[in-house]
């Protein structure tokens, strides 16, 4: 055995059965990067270089590994980051003709599903093996964010110049339905009841639609630029983001009526100019999943707001890289974590 292959079994032996501590990623855009924070006391644990832009993460099932899609700045970028979360090594995936990689979603096979605002396309990218393995036309419209329905069996595209949602059947890769929602369409999630909740950025609304006619079920309101959408683990609460008013609105997802809403600006950071203007732009958001927290990144302000579920009030304000945007949790429980 030559010492090079002697030094790669050493290392596959000792990361065999090792686990990724537990974390929150956040996706600095303007910074190229992923940083991993503490999810007890927010300081960094690691950075990640992955390539122009990170929008979107992903982490896998069993925690050892984080997709995230590369977007790009002036130039289109037209790759995915993985990131080994054990390891600390990361490789890319190339799209070739699919630029602008934004929404993902990782299945329970392990394959990811990739909106490409360049393409019009939701791409089926086998992570593994690091290959595109099946590709649909959504459509025009700017196609930006994806959402799975609760059997697997089909996916969601939220798309923000047309407006609309798509439905795509994906066993065969193609769209079945599309239906208008609001203007500006773009944040996209699946409630435990399997209904489709979208946010309008440009109407200042949420609707919620039938997870297979698309059909309107209710209009919701959440001004100031709802772009983003997420739900407790318990199912109880729909989160919104609103980037312009710099709030949180929380919603009952089974009744529609507005529960909070929450201020997210921190009181003594400096703005920062980002892709969408200037002001603190509350963007991504995640729900811990054993911990009565929330997350919100806060683009303008470099910071994490965090958020305790049970009364919504804004706990601590912790410091990311330039311009957060995605948040992804990895799994498993800190010893310190109250």
């Amino acid at each position: 055995m030559t010492r090079g292959a002697l030094l790669a079994f050493v290392l596959a032996a000792l990361t065999t059965g090792a686990q990724a501590q537990p974390s929150l990623l956040v996706g600095n855009k303007s910074a190229d990067t992923v940083w991993a924070l503490d999810r007890a006391s927010g300081a960094r644990i690691a950075e990640y270089a992955t390539g122009p832009a990170p929008h979107e993460i992903a982490v896998s099932a069993d925690g050892r590994s984080a997709v995230v899609t590369t977007y790009g700045h002036k130039s289109a970028s037209h790759s995915l980051a993985v990131i080994d979360l054990v390891s600390g090594s990361t490789r890319t995936i190339d799209l070739g003709a699919h630029g602008r990689p934004h929404g993902l979603q990782l299945l329970a096979d392990g394959t990811a599903l990739v909106t490409t605002e360049a393409s019009g396309a939701l791409l089926r990218v086998d992570v593994g093996q690091g290959e595109v393995i099946g590709v649909a036309d959504v459509g025009e419209g700017l196609g930006h964010m994806v959402a799975v329905s609760r059997d697997g069996a089909a996916a969601y595209v939220s798309k923000i110049r047309a407006g609309t949602v798509v439905r795509l059947d994906l066993a065969s890769m193609r769209a079945t339905t599309e239906r208008r929602a609001g203007a500006g369409a773009e944040g996209i999630a699946v409630a435990p009841d399997g209904r489709v909740w979208v946010t309008n950025r440009a109407d200042d609304t949420v609707t919620v639609h039938h997870p297979d006619s698309l059909e309107l079920l209710a209009t919701l309101p959440s001004s100031g630029f709802p772009i983003r959408v997420v739900f407790t683990p318990d199912g109880r609460h729909a989160l919104v983001t609103n980037a312009t008013a710099a709030t949180l609105s929380v919603f009952d997802a089974a009744t529609h009526a507005a529960v909070a809403t929450v201020a997210l600006a921190p009181p003594d950071a400096a703005l920062q100019d980002t892709l969408l203007g200037s002001g603190p732009l509350p963007i991504g958001a995640v729900v811990d999943p054993l911990q009565p927290r929330a997350y919100v990144a806060i683009s303008g302000a470099d910071r994490i707001a965090v958020i305790d579920t049970r009364d919504w009030r804004v706990l601590a304000y912790w410091t990311t890289g330039r311009e957060p945007d995605a948040l992804a949790v990895v799994p498993g429980e800190s010893p310190r974590d109250p």
